[in-house]
């Protein structure tokens, strides 16, 4: 029979929810999320309102890839840290797309997670130059899949 000690499990679960919850807000705290890549190593996104997207979009020809995160999603960070970080995935997405990123939980985010039935993270999503929806993905993906799914949803014309 094996003895276990209720006192000392509760305390280091308790400890490891403590950590968890600390290293969250950490890593939300760090660079924002929303930030473009300034140092030309990575997927370059474009800041602003969705409307005023799909307005440059409709006019250059250009999809629409949209990172939809939210700050307290370790896969959103690990895509923005390390896929969009990619280099083969970053100059496919600088060439090919027009890349948005938003938070779902903030400002306009809330409405477009409403709008595109975003409810689960991350959410990477296609959109044709006329803002129609072709395409979604949930989950972390490496540069390879991201690379094949940007592919798929440009053979969608």
């Amino acid at each position: 029979m094996i003895k276990i000690n209720k006192g000392k499990n509760v305390a280091i679960t308790i400890c490891l929810i403590v950590l968890t919850i600390g290293l969250n807000k950490a890593f939300a705290q760090s660079k924002g999320m929303g930030m473009t890549e300034k140092d030309g190593k990575g997927i370059v996104f474009v800041n602003g309102k969705w409307k005023d997207i799909a307005a440059k979009a409709k006019k250059s020809g250009k999809y629409i890839f949209v990172d939809a995160y939210t700050s307290w999603c370790a896969p959103c960070r690990q895509l923005k840290n390390v896929t969009f970080k990619d280099e083969k995935a970053a100059a496919y997405y600088n060439k090919s797309f027009i890349n948005y990123t938003v938070d779902m939980e903030k400002g306009e985010g809330v409405a477009l997670a409403d709008k595109w039935n975003v409810t689960a993270y991350p959410a990477l999503l296609f959109f044709t130059p006329e803002g129609k929806m072709i395409m979604k993905q949930v989950g972390y993906v490496d540069g390879e899949h991201l690379v094949d799914f940007g592919k798929q949803a440009l053979a969608r014309k």
